[in-house]
Formats: C-alpha cells, structure tokens, sequence
C-alpha cells in the first residue's frame, strides 16, 4: 500500500498528528467536540479521570474516563475550515499508521459529538432550550472540495432547499448530510430535531446587519419558512454539515447537539449562554454514559 507523504500528514517530533497535537493511543473512541477552547475543562471537569491533556493553537483536548468509558474531548475552534481539520486529524489517529503513513486494513468508526451553541429559526424554539440536528445542511462549501455522494431523501431536501430559497449559485452549492440515525435516537427527550443549516460567517452570513449591507437579506425568512415534507429548519451555526459530512464520508457516527443562545425570528439573546451550554454538556454525558 503507497505511504502518505509526509507533507500530506504532518506528524510532529512526538509522533503526534500536526494541528491536534495527539498521537493515535491517546484518541478514545467517543470524541466530543466543542467550539470554544475554554469549554473543554468544562466537559473534562465531570470525568473520573484524566490521563492526557494537549494544546496547541485553539485545539486543546482532554482524554479520560468517565467509569468505564473512555472519552476525549477536543476543541475545534469555528467554522468548517476548522472542522476540516479536525476531523481528517481524528479520522488519521483513528486510522492511519503513523509508522508506515499507510490506512490500516481494519478500519474504526469513531463516535464524534458536537455540544455547540446556535441561534434558532422558529419561533417555538426558545433560548436556553436544545437542539439535536437531524440533518447538516451547508451554505460554506466545503464538501464540495471531496467527492461526495447524497442519497436520494438528501438530493430531494436538497433540490426543494434550493428551489425555495433561491440562493444564488455564485454564493454558495448547498450540500446536506443525515445524522447517524443509531446516535439520534437516544437524543429526543428534551429536544427539538430539525435540520441546522451551517454558514461561512457570523455577521453577514447569517443575516446580520451592522454597518455593510446584505446581499440576501431576506436570508432568514427563506430559512425559517423552508419546508419539505415533515422537515424544517430549526437553527444555524457554523459546523455541524462540516462534521456530518466529513464524518459520513470516514465511515464515522457523528451527531450535532446545540444549545439555543437567540432567537433569531423573536430578536431574543439567552441572559445566562453558559448555562444553557453546561445543563447540554451534563444531558450530553449522562446518556453518552449509557450509550
């Protein structure tokens, strides 16, 4: 088998991949992933045990115990670019030899969990509450630099998405991914399902208006009122079709939970974000720890 070159995957002088700063023992095979770089202690802290801290750049990841379960939560910092990385460092841990930069014969499906925040599309989605997104739905581009495939419930709630909001092709060639069915069925109580729609930015891109003018200003309307069938868009954020993509692509189970911090449609911000992240991150890890 021909042996990646070494600027294709760059490993450092510990033998860990570039970016991540881990090498491969010490990735557990549940990967929570969260944004900020200050928000993996506050995961960490409800492990029993600790055995490897890491940080470089934004990405700083932790890897323990909680009971018998072996996690590592890794931060990811925003925005696909980012996701990018990310999960082509984790899937290269999980199934890469680093001795011979060769894929190894038996492969291993990780089980990768977003804990972000989001701002919601739909009224009855209110601040503080949660999200579990069935779908990953991107306006960003990134998958469209991998050769992907969409199955046929994807191409059709991709073409109606198209069809009713009428994106302009010179801005974006949306994509969509389903998220792994066998990892959303244990998250229901307590959350809203729909799909969450990932953009390139924070201001423009997502409808905000501060001192440039838009050139989709009617961006959230289309959002909020797209309907196929029993699907609707419930939020946007600025990960979640990076990770499902990719994710789907590696053969990996991936799922994104978001915690709502405004409501785009009532104009409505979350007085306490924090807390709304922490009670997602406890929820999260009390049924990770049954899974």
């Amino acid at each position: 088998m021909q042996s990646i070159a070494e600027s294709e995957l760059i490993i450092n002088n510990r033998g860990a991949v570039y970016h991540l700063d881990l090498r491969p023992e010490e990735l557990a095979p549940i990967v929570l992933t969260v944004g900020d770089p200050d928000r993996v202690s506050m995961v960490s802290q409800y492990f029993d045990q600790i055995e490897h801290r890491a940080s470089h750049r934004e990405f700083v990841s932790h890897t323990g115990y909680i009971g018998q379960k072996r996690l590592t939560v890794v931060s990811t910092g925003i925005g696909t670019d980012n996701i990018d990385i990310v999960l082509n460092e984790l899937d290269a841990l999980a199934n890469i030899d680093f001795s011979t930069r060769t894929i190894k014969l038996e492969l291993t499906a990780l089980t990768i969990i977003r804990m972000g925040t989001s701002g919601s599309l739909q009224e009855n989605i209110p601040v503080d509450s949660w999200v579990a997104s069935t779908h990953g739905l991107g306006i960003d581009n990134l998958l469209n630099f991998y050769r992907h495939d969409q199955n046929d419930e994807e191409q059709q709630l991709l073409q109606s998405f198209t069809t009713q909001t009428q994106l302009h092709h010179r801005l974006t060639q949306p994509y969509i991914t389903g998220a792994s069915a066998s990892l959303l069925r244990h998250f229901t109580e307590g959350f809203h399902h729909g799909i969450t729609v990932t953009c390139p930015g924070f201001y423009g891109p997502q409808g905000r208006v501060l001192r440039l003018g838009l050139s989709q200003p009617e961006l959230i309307n289309r959002l909020t009122d797209f309907s196929f069938g029993p699907h609707r868009i419930t939020n946007f954020e600025m990960e979640t079709a990076g990770i499902y993509g990719l994710g789907k692509m590696l053969g990996h189970s991936c799922l994104s939970l978001s915690a709502i911090v405004a409501n785009r449609v009532k104009k409505q911000v979350s007085k306490d974000g924090n807390a709304a992240v922490r009670s997602l991150i406890e929820k999260t890890l009390e049924i990770v720890g049954g899974l």
